[in-house]
């Protein structure tokens, strides 16, 4: 009896293979969990009995999940849409293969070409590894176009193969490396934590769907914030907290000398190179600043 119940209470859960991968393990390690991929199974050893994980492509995730092959996954928005799989979006993560941005399907010609706008492409030809997606855009601009599935290099198809492609990228530098410009946004993309609407339904399966959910913005949360401690004479406090951004209020002790305060807070990373000298000009002595592994507000 003990074994069939352990063994009811385990979550299925499988993850990205490919350009998602590294960054999702990564992000799964700060949040508490260490996996080991094993790449000719693609099987997932996690160090939770109660999770048992897999690897495949995002692009198949979603249906997986809606058939309940899996209680839960992660993928794209974007694999999403295009499968039109029904499940449950319990949380989005914003993360990609290069940073913590966004990913954006975009609309793109070669450099030299005239098309200014997706209506130039009226009885053109586009390639895309997101054919579903792009036919709706269409659709919904009222421009006629032939789309075909590209099974990859898609950015070296134009303009000798087709007029324009539709591909993901952060930060455009391969298409511009690819002689390509961009002409519009056809879909903006992030991670996202799904579940299968029956498991939805299961009370522990979902208590363990949303703590993974915590777990992994916490640490997401933790990638963009670092701690800060500092030292603070009694009498410089004031002006010291007037510099101090934080999730809610810095937290104040008293050192063996009650003329001296201990000050700690959390802050955006961004904000440390412009306050720390500024904190130094207000009377902080002593301050450190430190990594973070997890932020749950």
């Amino acid at each position: 009896m003990e074994n069939k119940k352990s063994l009811n209470q385990q979550l299925h859960l499988v993850l990205p293979k490919g350009s998602l991968q590294e960054a999702t393990l990564a992000m799964f390690k700060k949040a508490g969990f260490n996996i080991v991929a094993h790449e000719r199974t693609y099987t997932l050893d996690i160090d939770d009995p109660e999770l048992e994980g897999m690897l495949i492509r995002a692009q198949e995730i979603p249906r997986y999940v809606e058939r309940g092959v899996f209680d839960a996954g992660l993928t794209g928005y974007d694999m999403i849409v295009e499968s039109g799989a029904e499940v449950v979006e319990v949380a989005e993560l914003v993360y990609a293969k290069q940073g913590l941005g966004k990913v954006k399907w975009v609309l793109a010609v070669h450099r030299d070409a005239p098309y200014q706008s997706v209506y130039d492409l009226e009885g053109k030809r586009i390639a895309t590894e997101l054919v579903g997606v792009t036919k709706r855009y269409l659709q919904e601009k009222g421009v006629h176009a032939e789309v075909e599935y590209s099974w990859g290099a898609t950015e070296a198809k134009v303009p000798l193969l087709v007029d324009a492609i539709v591909e993901a990228t952060e930060t455009g530098s391969t298409l511009r490396a690819n002689g390509l410009r961009i002409v519009e946004t056809v879909l903006e993309t992030t991670t996202r934590l799904i579940a299968n609407r029956q498991a939805w339904q299961d009370e522990w399966k979902r208590a363990k769907i949303e703590g993974l959910a915590v777990l992994l913005d916490g640490a997401l949360r933790a990638e963009r914030m670092v701690g800060l401690k500092m030292n603070v004479h009694r009498e410089d406090l004031p002006g010291l907290l007037e510099l101090l951004p934080a999730l809610k209020k810095p937290t104040i002790s008293y050192l063996s000398d009650e003329e001296w305060m201990a000050v700690e807070t959390v802050i955006e990373e961004e904000q440390v190179k412009s306050l720390i000298p500024r904190l130094k000009a207000a009377g902080a002595q002593g301050i450190i600043e430190y990594p973070l592994n997890k932020v749950i507000p």
